[in-house]
């Protein structure tokens, strides 16, 4: 239950404005790298779908963006931040695999993403050069989503261990009674 609602305070934070020099920096990796640790991924649907309709609604109201093929990227990248939770992750939770899961979904998402908008859209040259253009000019962005990943997966895991060690010391004396 926790990932759930941890994916939709994910999706929330994003209709939030953010304050100048702090876009990017919102729980949604962290999120889903825990949804994949702690719920069944036959069930990585539901968190998919809702975090698609934000992002349409987001892109077509509150940009006014047209869709474009590089939001498949970003769906895709979704789904294998919660594949990466439950593959590295799983029930062998601990601070080093976590932080690697943080780093590896945010470096994931620097390198497809970028690539996708240089591709997709027309904003740098399609040489090498426009193509390094792109990477450059995200680096504030990729190092937003670094530390926020990292911080919000500690916090989050942090939570959720918290919780598991509180319902199983209350698990007994249920048992008990």
């Amino acid at each position: 239950m926790l990932a759930y609602v941890f994916v939709l305070l994910a999706i929330a934070s994003r209709f939030l404005p953010h304050p100048e020099g702090w876009v990017q920096f919102t729980p949604l990796g962290a999120a889903l790298l825990y949804f994949g640790a702690r719920a069944p991924l036959k069930r990585m649907w539901i968190p998919l779908t809702a975090l698609i309709a934000a992002d349409v609604y987001l892109t077509k109201v509150t940009y006014a963006y047209p869709l474009k093929a590089d939001h498949l990227v970003t769906w895709a990248w979704y789904a294998g931040v919660i594949v990466l939770g439950g593959v590295l992750l799983g029930r062998q939770v601990s601070p080093v695999r976590v932080a690697a899961g943080s780093l590896a979904a945010s470096v994931a998402f620097f390198v497809v993403s970028n690539f996708a908008v240089w591709a997709v859209w027309h904003m740098y040259p399609k040489t090498p050069a426009g193509l390094l253009t792109a990477y450059i000019a995200a680096i504030p962005f990729f190092r937003n989503q670094v530390l926020a990943d990292l911080l919000f997966a500690a916090v989050l895991f942090a939570i959720g261990a918290l919780v598991e060690r509180r319902e199983s010391k209350a698990a007994p004396r249920i048992r008990a009674a």
